[in-house]
């Protein structure tokens, strides 16, 4: 097969960087947080993820120093709400370049609702939301060790709400609970349904 090598620091030599492409799709870091000031912010991050499992721990990297990452470091607290096909609209709306003194929960036309755990609200329509507290913030770094303008900002989840509707037999149901994933293009999404889901259980 014929391959398109290249070293990221001398340029992919594509019409687009194809690195977003290949790591994707990703789950989308729809991070609500609140500033000392009370003003309330939420903001949608394409590099999200879980790293662990007991405790649950989620992280998100905010490429500069963005109004959610200030808010995270004032606070120690944020919290992670679902992105779906029904509010796909209302999560590139929030994603808007905004001042700090916006509230995109009202750009977007979107309901901040209590939090139990935590002082961020969560977004009121999504049918799940974690509630996080701040364990570690890293700000990363190049090979030789020159500081990267991106923070890794990693929480764990304290409390989790679900919606019912989303819970079959007290199961999750991710496949039809309308989940959506950002892609590599400037303006790619994909959403997950009942026809991408199929099962293959670990070898003993």
């Amino acid at each position: 097969m014929s391959i398109h090598f290249y070293e990221p620091r001398h340029g992919h030599g594509l019409p687009h960087d194809p690195f977003n492409a290949i790591v994707g799709p990703r789950p989308i870091g729809w991070i609500s947080s609140q500033g000392q000031d009370g003003v309330l912010n939420l903001a949608p991050y394409s590099f999200f993820n879980a790293f662990n499992y007991v405790p649950p721990i989620v992280g998100f990297a905010s490429i500069g120093a963005k109004d959610t990452l200030r808010n995270v470091q004032e606070s120690g607290e944020f919290v992670w709400n679902l992105a779906t096909r029904e509010l796909a609209e209302a999560m590139n709306a929030s994603c808007a370049a905004v001042g700090p003194e916006v509230d995109e929960f009202a750009l977007a036309q979107l309901t901040p609702a209590p939090s139990r755990l935590v002082g961020a609200p969560r977004v009121a329509e999504s049918p799940v939301a974690f509630e996080c507290k701040v364990t570690q913030i890293v700000q990363l770094q190049r090979t030789g060790g020159e500081t990267v303008p991106t923070w890794l900002v990693l929480g764990e989840v304290v409390g989790v709400h679900i919606a019912q509707a989303a819970l079959k037999d007290g199961v999750y149901d991710t496949a039809s609970a309308g989940h959506i994933l950002r892609g590599g293009g400037p303006a790619d999404y994909f959403s997950i349904g009942p026809e991408q889901l199929f099962q293959m259980h670990r070898p003993r």
